[in-house]
């Protein structure tokens, strides 16, 4: 035992042992943060569009007819593709599309389109590349759910829905035939209670 606390290389140790600070023997705790994800959406997004290519909400049915037929992306064959719905003067426009589009549908009430809906095609584009292009276009999105996301302002909303359809929609107009059904249905309860108080 005499012999190992005379050994220089021990003595060297017990030395350094003692020598060292107190701190430089502490143990300290390292926090590795992980690397942040990039945002999408950009600090002043664009205002939500009320126009895809030359469609647009607002249309007449005669510019659009004129518009589809112009346009290589769509298969529009004119009047064939027009109906006439029995409700307020409503007219539908159903055509099929070329590529990415499946199939596109125009809804116009008095004469103006209020609603633009466009089935894409899941086999040439995905919804999550749809869902951040238009996130890097319009920001976050207003709601979020499985079967829908939507952007909305004061005028237009703006959804992309499952299956993979994005559709624009004129709010005022909606919301005007919304209120009027409710108007309609309203009047329809009131005259059936009228009805029944007859016996």
């Amino acid at each position: 035992m005499m012999k190992t606390l005379k050994s220089p290389l021990f003595l060297g140790l017990l030395l350094i042992a003692f020598l060292c600070p107190v701190s430089a023997q502490e143990t300290f705790d390292v926090i590795i943060q992980e690397p942040q994800k990039p945002h999408l959406a950009p600090e002043t997004p664009e205002p939500l569009p009320r126009t895809y290519r030359e469609l647009s909400l607002g249309m007449g049915l005669d510019d659009l007819k004129a518009a589809l037929q112009k346009d290589s992306l769509f298969t529009f064959r004119g009047d064939r593709d027009v109906s006439f719905l029995p409700v307020r003067e409503q007219t539908l426009i159903e055509t099929t599309g070329l590529s990415f589009i499946r199939r596109a549908f125009f809804q116009l009430v008095d004469g103006k389109s209020f609603i633009m809906a466009f089935a894409l095609d899941t086999r040439l584009v995905d919804h999550y590349s749809v869902f951040t292009s238009f996130v890097k276009k319009y920001g976050e999105p207003s709601a979020l759910s499985p079967s829908e996301t939507v952007w909305e302002n004061d005028e237009t909303r703006v959804s992309i829905e499952r299956p993979l359809t994005v559709k624009y929609i004129d709010k005022a107009v909606f919301n005007g035939l919304i209120d009027e059904s409710k108007a309609l249905e309203s009047r329809q309860l009131f005259l059936r209670q009228e009805f029944l108080n007859d016996f």
